[in-house]
Protein backbone atom coordinates (compact mmCIF):
# COMPACT_ATOMS: atom_id res chain seq x y z
CA UNK A 1 0.00 0.00 0.00
CA UNK A 2 1.37 2.88 -1.08
CA UNK A 3 0.69 6.72 0.82
CA UNK A 4 -0.22 10.08 -0.40
CA UNK A 5 2.85 11.36 -1.62
CA UNK A 6 4.18 14.72 -2.27
CA UNK A 7 5.65 14.42 -5.43
CA UNK A 8 8.90 15.47 -6.03
CA UNK A 9 9.96 15.91 -2.18
CA UNK A 10 14.03 15.04 -1.19
CA UNK A 11 14.25 13.08 1.81
CA UNK A 12 17.40 11.64 3.44
CA UNK A 13 18.35 8.65 5.38
CA UNK A 14 21.59 8.78 7.58
CA UNK A 15 23.43 5.38 8.59
CA UNK A 16 24.00 5.08 11.82
CA UNK A 17 23.31 0.89 12.56
CA UNK A 18 26.96 0.36 12.21
CA UNK A 19 28.90 -1.24 15.63
CA UNK A 20 32.84 0.16 15.07
CA UNK A 21 34.23 -1.86 15.86
CA UNK A 22 37.51 -0.67 14.20
CA UNK A 23 37.35 2.08 16.53
CA UNK A 24 36.11 0.72 19.87
CA UNK A 25 39.82 0.36 21.32
CA UNK A 26 39.73 4.84 20.31
CA UNK A 27 36.58 5.59 21.65
CA UNK A 28 37.79 3.56 25.04
CA UNK A 29 40.94 5.33 25.35
CA UNK A 30 38.85 8.34 24.69
CA UNK A 31 35.94 8.31 26.79
CA UNK A 32 36.45 4.84 29.00
CA UNK A 33 33.72 3.13 27.60
CA UNK A 34 32.58 1.36 24.19
CA UNK A 35 29.84 3.63 23.07
CA UNK A 36 29.35 2.98 19.59
CA UNK A 37 31.33 5.74 17.34
CA UNK A 38 29.12 7.39 15.70
CA UNK A 39 27.37 8.60 18.82
CA UNK A 40 30.90 9.99 20.23
CA UNK A 41 32.09 14.03 20.44
CA UNK A 42 35.04 13.66 19.11
CA UNK A 43 35.37 16.97 17.65
CA UNK A 44 33.36 20.12 18.87
CA UNK A 45 30.40 19.87 21.12
CA UNK A 46 28.45 17.28 19.24
CA UNK A 47 28.88 13.80 18.18
CA UNK A 48 29.46 12.40 14.70
CA UNK A 49 26.05 11.73 14.56
CA UNK A 50 24.59 15.32 15.60
CA UNK A 51 26.83 16.71 12.73
CA UNK A 52 25.83 14.63 10.30
CA UNK A 53 22.23 15.46 10.82
CA UNK A 54 23.00 19.42 10.76
CA UNK A 55 24.46 18.45 7.37
CA UNK A 56 21.81 17.09 5.97
CA UNK A 57 19.50 19.77 7.30
CA UNK A 58 21.26 22.44 5.53
CA UNK A 59 18.87 20.72 2.12
CA UNK A 60 16.44 18.15 3.85
CA UNK A 61 13.88 18.89 6.42
CA UNK A 62 14.40 17.42 9.90
CA UNK A 63 10.87 15.90 9.08
CA UNK A 64 12.00 13.97 6.30
CA UNK A 65 15.18 12.87 7.41
CA UNK A 66 15.36 9.23 8.33
CA UNK A 67 17.64 7.03 10.79
CA UNK A 68 18.55 3.49 10.66
CA UNK A 69 20.15 2.55 14.38
CA UNK A 70 20.97 -1.48 15.66
CA UNK A 71 18.48 -2.18 18.71
CA UNK A 72 21.77 -2.75 20.72
CA UNK A 73 22.68 0.89 20.10
CA UNK A 74 19.58 1.57 22.45
CA UNK A 75 21.01 0.40 25.71
CA UNK A 76 22.89 2.95 26.02
CA UNK A 77 21.68 6.55 27.88
CA UNK A 78 23.43 8.35 25.72
CA UNK A 79 21.93 6.97 22.10
CA UNK A 80 18.66 7.26 23.40
CA UNK A 81 19.12 10.86 24.76
CA UNK A 82 20.61 11.94 21.24
CA UNK A 83 18.09 9.98 19.33
CA UNK A 84 14.56 11.81 21.75
CA UNK A 85 14.94 14.97 19.82
CA UNK A 86 14.43 13.38 16.47
CA UNK A 87 10.77 13.65 14.76
CA UNK A 88 8.62 11.00 15.56
CA UNK A 89 8.71 7.92 13.73
CA UNK A 90 11.77 8.59 12.09
CA UNK A 91 14.47 6.73 14.09
CA UNK A 92 14.25 2.97 12.47
CA UNK A 93 15.63 0.47 14.46
CA UNK A 94 16.96 -3.20 12.90
CA UNK A 95 17.21 -5.98 15.39
CA UNK A 96 20.98 -6.33 14.16
CA UNK A 97 23.12 -4.85 11.55
CA UNK A 98 22.88 -6.94 8.40
CA UNK A 99 25.45 -5.05 6.27
CA UNK A 100 24.69 -1.37 4.69
CA UNK A 101 22.27 -2.93 2.40
CA UNK A 102 19.89 -3.77 4.58
CA UNK A 103 20.62 -0.65 6.20
CA UNK A 104 19.44 1.32 3.30
CA UNK A 105 16.52 -0.56 2.37
CA UNK A 106 14.97 -1.01 6.11
CA UNK A 107 14.56 2.88 6.08
CA UNK A 108 14.36 3.07 2.37
CA UNK A 109 10.74 1.12 3.39
CA UNK A 110 9.42 3.93 6.13
CA UNK A 111 10.90 6.59 3.46
CA UNK A 112 8.49 5.20 0.50
CA UNK A 113 5.32 4.02 2.41
CA UNK A 114 5.29 8.32 3.16
CA UNK A 115 7.17 9.63 0.14
CA UNK A 116 7.10 6.84 -2.67
CA UNK A 117 8.10 9.88 -5.10
CA UNK A 118 11.12 11.06 -3.22
CA UNK A 119 14.83 11.61 -4.02
CA UNK A 120 17.13 10.60 -1.36
CA UNK A 121 20.27 11.48 -0.23
CA UNK A 122 22.13 8.67 1.66
CA UNK A 123 24.65 10.04 4.44
CA UNK A 124 26.81 7.79 6.85
CA UNK A 125 27.55 9.02 10.08
CA UNK A 126 30.95 8.23 10.67
CA UNK A 127 32.46 10.86 8.41
CA UNK A 128 34.23 14.17 9.36
CA UNK A 129 33.76 16.85 6.83
CA UNK A 130 35.43 20.24 7.43
CA UNK A 131 33.72 22.29 4.74
CA UNK A 132 30.43 21.62 5.05
CA UNK A 133 28.03 24.14 3.12
CA UNK A 134 30.28 23.32 0.22
CA UNK A 135 30.27 19.42 0.39
CA UNK A 136 26.08 20.23 0.86
CA UNK A 137 26.35 22.54 -2.29
CA UNK A 138 27.36 19.17 -3.77
CA UNK A 139 24.69 17.18 -2.06
CA UNK A 140 22.73 19.85 -3.72
CA UNK A 141 23.42 19.36 -7.62
CA UNK A 142 23.31 15.52 -7.20
CA UNK A 143 19.98 16.01 -6.17
CA UNK A 144 19.41 18.87 -9.54
CA UNK A 145 20.87 15.80 -11.67
CA UNK A 146 18.54 13.07 -10.76
CA UNK A 147 15.66 15.04 -10.72
CA UNK A 148 16.12 15.67 -14.32
CA UNK A 149 17.43 12.21 -14.87
CA UNK A 150 15.83 9.93 -12.77
CA UNK A 151 16.96 5.98 -13.87
CA UNK A 152 20.64 8.17 -12.50
CA UNK A 153 22.17 6.60 -9.06
CA UNK A 154 24.59 9.79 -8.91
CA UNK A 155 27.79 8.83 -5.77
CA UNK A 156 29.86 11.88 -4.70
CA UNK A 157 34.02 10.89 -5.05
CA UNK A 158 36.36 12.84 -3.28
CA UNK A 159 39.43 14.05 -4.98
CA UNK A 160 42.23 12.47 -2.92
CA UNK A 161 45.19 14.31 -1.85
CA UNK A 162 47.14 11.42 -1.55
CA UNK A 163 46.73 7.47 -1.59
CA UNK A 164 44.74 6.03 1.17
CA UNK A 165 44.79 2.03 1.02
CA UNK A 166 42.23 1.45 3.46
CA UNK A 167 39.67 3.37 1.55
CA UNK A 168 37.40 2.24 -1.33
CA UNK A 169 37.81 4.38 -4.90
CA UNK A 170 35.76 5.08 -7.84
CA UNK A 171 37.25 5.43 -11.51
CA UNK A 172 35.88 7.39 -13.52
CA UNK A 173 35.25 6.96 -17.10
CA UNK A 174 34.45 9.51 -19.06
CA UNK A 175 32.36 12.73 -19.50
CA UNK A 176 28.15 11.17 -17.73
CA UNK A 177 26.25 12.45 -21.22
CA UNK A 178 23.60 14.89 -20.66
CA UNK A 179 24.64 15.48 -17.02
CA UNK A 180 28.30 16.28 -18.20
CA UNK A 181 27.49 20.44 -18.35
CA UNK A 182 27.54 19.66 -14.54
CA UNK A 183 30.38 17.97 -13.48
CA UNK A 184 29.48 14.37 -13.76
CA UNK A 185 31.42 11.36 -14.74
CA UNK A 186 30.38 8.06 -15.93
CA UNK A 187 32.19 5.10 -13.55
CA UNK A 188 34.11 2.60 -15.03
CA UNK A 189 35.18 0.42 -11.97
CA UNK A 190 35.11 0.25 -7.84
CA UNK A 191 38.12 -1.06 -6.32
CA UNK A 192 37.53 -1.36 -2.42
CA UNK A 193 40.85 -1.43 -0.39
CA UNK A 194 43.58 -1.27 -2.80
CA UNK A 195 46.62 -1.20 -0.53
CA UNK A 196 49.17 0.72 -0.87
CA UNK A 197 51.00 0.54 -4.23
CA UNK A 198 47.33 -0.42 -5.86
CA UNK A 199 45.89 2.92 -4.54
CA UNK A 200 49.14 5.02 -5.56
CA UNK A 201 48.07 3.70 -9.11
CA UNK A 202 44.29 4.82 -8.90
CA UNK A 203 44.90 8.30 -7.77
CA UNK A 204 47.25 8.71 -10.48
CA UNK A 205 44.76 7.39 -12.90
CA UNK A 206 42.46 9.85 -11.84
CA UNK A 207 40.57 7.44 -9.05
CA UNK A 208 38.32 9.35 -6.17
CA UNK A 209 37.67 8.37 -3.06
CA UNK A 210 34.16 6.42 -2.38
CA UNK A 211 32.43 8.22 0.00
CA UNK A 212 29.05 6.27 -0.46
CA UNK A 213 27.16 9.38 0.05
CA UNK A 214 24.60 9.27 -2.86
CA UNK A 215 21.39 10.88 -4.15
CA UNK A 216 18.86 8.30 -6.51
CA UNK A 217 15.03 8.34 -7.13
CA UNK A 218 12.99 5.74 -4.50
CA UNK A 219 11.33 3.81 -7.17
CA UNK A 220 14.94 3.16 -9.00
CA UNK A 221 16.36 1.99 -6.42
CA UNK A 222 13.75 -0.71 -5.38
CA UNK A 223 13.71 -1.60 -9.15
CA UNK A 224 17.18 -2.41 -9.19
CA UNK A 225 17.13 -4.39 -6.18
CA UNK A 226 13.97 -6.30 -7.66
CA UNK A 227 16.53 -7.12 -10.38
CA UNK A 228 20.09 -7.73 -8.61
CA UNK A 229 18.88 -8.97 -5.17
CA UNK A 230 15.38 -10.11 -5.92
CA UNK A 231 14.90 -12.64 -2.83
CA UNK A 232 16.22 -9.39 -0.53
CA UNK A 233 13.50 -7.51 -2.49
CA UNK A 234 10.86 -9.90 -1.49
CA UNK A 235 12.11 -9.65 2.33
CA UNK A 236 11.67 -5.68 2.24
CA UNK A 237 8.69 -5.93 -0.25
CA UNK A 238 7.27 -7.65 2.90
CA UNK A 239 8.39 -5.54 5.66
CA UNK A 240 6.56 -2.65 3.64
CA UNK A 241 3.45 -4.75 4.01
CA UNK A 242 4.03 -4.72 7.45
CA UNK A 243 4.93 -1.31 8.59
CA UNK A 244 2.33 0.53 10.79
CA UNK A 245 0.48 -2.39 11.67
CA UNK A 246 0.39 -4.77 14.86
CA UNK A 247 2.92 -7.50 13.15
CA UNK A 248 5.64 -5.10 11.80
CA UNK A 249 8.13 -5.93 14.59
CA UNK A 250 7.93 -9.20 14.06
CA UNK A 251 7.50 -9.51 10.25
CA UNK A 252 11.07 -7.21 10.46
CA UNK A 253 12.17 -9.63 13.04
CA UNK A 254 11.64 -12.95 10.76
CA UNK A 255 12.99 -11.27 7.87
CA UNK A 256 16.48 -10.23 9.81
CA UNK A 257 16.86 -13.72 11.35
CA UNK A 258 16.62 -15.10 7.70
CA UNK A 259 18.96 -12.51 6.05
CA UNK A 260 23.06 -12.68 5.29
CA UNK A 261 24.76 -9.23 5.85
CA UNK A 262 24.98 -7.99 2.25
CA UNK A 263 27.29 -4.70 1.17
CA UNK A 264 25.61 -2.23 -0.71
CA UNK A 265 28.95 -1.32 -2.36
CA UNK A 266 29.47 -4.62 -3.34
CA UNK A 267 25.84 -6.40 -4.31
CA UNK A 268 24.27 -3.23 -5.81
CA UNK A 269 27.51 -0.69 -6.80
CA UNK A 270 29.71 -3.15 -8.28
CA UNK A 271 27.27 -4.80 -10.25
CA UNK A 272 25.70 -1.84 -12.02
CA UNK A 273 28.78 -0.81 -12.76
CA UNK A 274 29.42 -4.42 -15.04
CA UNK A 275 25.99 -4.91 -16.00
CA UNK A 276 24.23 -1.89 -16.13
CA UNK A 277 26.82 1.14 -16.17
CA UNK A 278 24.71 3.65 -17.84
CA UNK A 279 22.72 3.83 -14.18
CA UNK A 280 25.53 5.20 -12.30
CA UNK A 281 27.44 8.16 -12.25
CA UNK A 282 30.21 10.40 -9.93
CA UNK A 283 30.52 13.75 -9.35
CA UNK A 284 33.83 14.80 -8.23
CA UNK A 285 34.19 16.59 -5.42
CA UNK A 286 37.10 19.02 -4.62
CA UNK A 287 38.37 21.27 -2.33
CA UNK A 288 36.80 19.52 0.63
CA UNK A 289 38.38 18.14 3.48
CA UNK A 290 36.71 14.73 3.89
CA UNK A 291 37.84 11.64 6.35
CA UNK A 292 35.95 8.42 7.14
CA UNK A 293 36.63 7.85 10.80
CA UNK A 294 37.14 3.98 10.43
CA UNK A 295 40.23 3.66 13.06
CA UNK A 296 42.05 5.75 15.30
CA UNK A 297 44.75 6.67 13.05
CA UNK A 298 42.87 8.12 10.62
CA UNK A 299 41.00 9.78 13.46
CA UNK A 300 44.61 11.39 14.43
CA UNK A 301 45.64 12.16 10.91
CA UNK A 302 42.53 14.44 10.16
CA UNK A 303 42.81 15.72 13.50
CA UNK A 304 46.13 16.71 13.30
CA UNK A 305 46.18 18.27 9.77
CA UNK A 306 43.52 20.93 11.06
CA UNK A 307 45.21 21.33 14.00
CA UNK A 308 42.24 20.03 16.74
CA UNK A 309 44.77 17.71 18.70
CA UNK A 310 44.51 18.88 22.80
CA UNK A 311 41.79 16.72 23.87
CA UNK A 312 43.54 13.25 22.45
CA UNK A 313 47.16 13.89 23.60
CA UNK A 314 46.75 11.01 26.21
CA UNK A 315 46.20 8.90 23.27
CA UNK A 316 48.34 10.21 21.47
CA UNK A 317 51.13 8.99 23.54
CA UNK A 318 50.12 5.47 22.39
CA UNK A 319 52.73 3.70 19.83
CA UNK A 320 50.27 2.96 17.44
CA UNK A 321 49.74 6.85 16.58
CA UNK A 322 53.67 7.92 16.81
CA UNK A 323 55.20 9.88 13.76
Amino acid sequence: MRAISDSGQRCGIVLAGGAGQRLRSFIYQLRGNTLPKQYVNIIGTRSMLDHTFDRAEKLIPRERLFTVVSHHHLNYPEVRRQLSSRPRGNTVVQPEDRGTLPGILLPLMHLYKRYPDSTVAVFPADHFILEQDLFMAYVGLAFQAVESSPSNLILLGIEPDGPEPEYGYILPDGAAGDLAPMGFRNVQLFVEKPGSGPAQQLVLGGGLWNTMVMVFKTDTVLDLVRRLAPRLHDSFQEILRAIGTRKERCVVGEAYRNMKSMNFSEEMLEALARVHPSCLSVLPVSEVCWSDWGSGHRVVTTLKRIGYLNRLQGILESPQFAT
